[in-house]
C-alpha cells in the first residue's frame, strides 16, 4: 500500500451551504470534496446517530385481535423526540444498572392502559395514549399533537374527524391492552427503529454548457422538440428572444436523453453535460426524532470522531502492521 510521501497532505476544506431547513427537511450543498466523503456522511447519517426508541415491552394485559410481538413491533416503530440521545449511555455500556429495567442515565419507561367499553364503537389506541417518564422523550407526534401533527380528515356525509397519533391498535367493547415499555438509546446500524433518517440522498451537480452557434442553426420547431425529448423540466425556451434556457439543471437525472436527440438530429455537441466530482446536493428528511439540523450536526460530529480515531491509530503507528498484512499478502 503506498502511503503519501512526509511533508505531502491531500487535506480539503469541504464547504457547506445550506439551501433549505426546515424541522423535517433540509436541502444542502456539499463543495470541495470527494464522493467518499459525501457518501460516508450519508451513512453515518442513516446509520449511526443515535435515537431512542422502545426496546422492551412488558405487557400485562392484551386481549386485542393482536398478538403480544405484533404490537411490541409496533411500538419498537414509533418515533420519540430524541434531543437528548447524544448524552446518553448506551444500556450495554450503562454501568448504572443491569439493562434490563429502567434507568434514568440509559433508558425511558412508557406505560399504556387502554380499555373500550362503549358498545358499538371502536376505540383506537395511538402513540397519544403513551405516557412517559421523562418529558423530553415521547411520540414525536405526542410532542407536537396542538399543531402540526394534527390530521383532519372529512367523511362522506361531511363530519369532521380529527385522527392524532400512529395507530397502534383497534380495540372493541370489552378489550383491554396495557403494557409497560422501555425506550433506549440505540443507533440504525443494530436495528432500523433507531435510524433518524426517513431518506437521505445525494447528487452529483450537474454542469450544463449549450453549444449557442449550434444552437442558433436549429428552427423553433427542433428547439422546441429538442427541449421535450428531456423527461425532466431542465431546459425551456424563452418566449421573447426564442433561445434554448437552462431552468432546473438538478432536475438533469443523467439519462442522456437530450444528448441522444442532439446526435439523432445531426448536430452532435449541442450540449455537454458532466457531473462535478467535488459538488454534491443533498436532501435530508427525518422520522421527526430529530430536527434537520441535530441530524446533519450529529453526523459531522460522529464523522469526526471517526476520523480522529484513525488519525490516532496512524500516530501510534497501528497502520505498520497493516501495511505489512496487504504488502505481504
Amino acid at each position: 500500500m503506498e502511503r503519501p510521501a512526509a511533508g505531502i497532505s491531500y487535506q480539503r476544506f469541504p464547504r457547506v451551504r445550506i439551501r433549505e431547513l426546515k424541522d423535517e427537511y433540509a436541502k444542502f450543498e456539499l463543495r470541495d470534496t470527494d464522493a467518499s466523503m459525501a457518501n460516508a456522511l450519508r451513512r453515518v447519517m442513516i446509520a449511526e446517530v443515535p435515537t431512542v426508541a422502545i426496546d422492551l415491552v412488558e405487557i400485562e394485559s392484551n386481549s386485542s385481535v393482536l398478538n403480544d410481538e405484533f404490537i411490541a413491533h409496533r411500538l419498537g416503530l414509533i418515533p420519540l423526540t430524541s434531543s437528548a440521545a447524544m448524552s446518553m449511555r448506551l444500556s450495554r455500556d450503562c454501568d448504572a444498572c443491569d439493562g434490563d429495567g429502567s434507568c434514568e442515565y440509559c433508558s425511558v419507561e412508557f406505560h399504556l392502559a387502554a380499555r373500550a367499553t362503549e358498545s358499538g364503537q371502536t376505540l383506537e389506541v395511538t402513540a397519544q395514549d403513551l405516557r412517559s417518564t421523562d418529558p423530553k422523550v415521547c411520540p414525536v407526534d405526542q410532542a407536537d399533537a396542538a399543531s402540526d401533527h394534527r390530521q383532519v380528515t372529512f367523511s362522506l356525509c361531511g363530519n369532521i374527524d380529527t385522527v392524532m397519533g400512529i395507530l397502534i391498535v383497534k380495540l372493541r367493547c370489552g378489550q383491554e391492552l396495557r403494557l409497560r415499555a422501555i425506550a433506549r438509546k440505540g443507533i440504525g446500524k443494530d436495528h432500523a427503529k433507531w435510524s433518524p433518517a426517513a431518506t437521505v440522498t445525494f447528487m452529483y451537480e450537474p454542469d450544463i454548457c449549450i453549444n449557442e452557434e449550434l444552437m442558433e442553426i436549429l428552427t423553433l420547431e427542433e428547439k422546441q422538440s429538442w427541449v421535450e425529448s428531456s423527461p425532466t423540466k431542465v431546459f425551456d425556451i424563452d418566449p421573447v428572444t426564442q433561445q434554448v434556457t437552462i431552468v432546473d439543471p438538478e432536475a438533469y437525472t443523467y439519462d442522456d436523453e437530450v444528448i441522444k436527440k442532439a446526435e439523432a438530429m445531426g448536430k452532435p455537441g449541442l450540449v455537454e453535460i458532466n457531473a462535478k466530482e467535488d459538488s454534491f446536493v443533498f436532501t435530508v428528511e427525518t422520522t421527526g426524532a430529530i430536527t434537520d439540523y441535530e441530524l446533519i450536526m450529529n453526523a459531522i460530529t460522529i464523522l469526526r470522531q471517526k476520523l480522529d480515531a484513525v488519525r490516532l491509530q496512524d500516530d501510534d503507528g497501528d497502520f505498520g502492521e497493516l501495511d505489512a498484512h496487504l504488502v505481504g499478502g
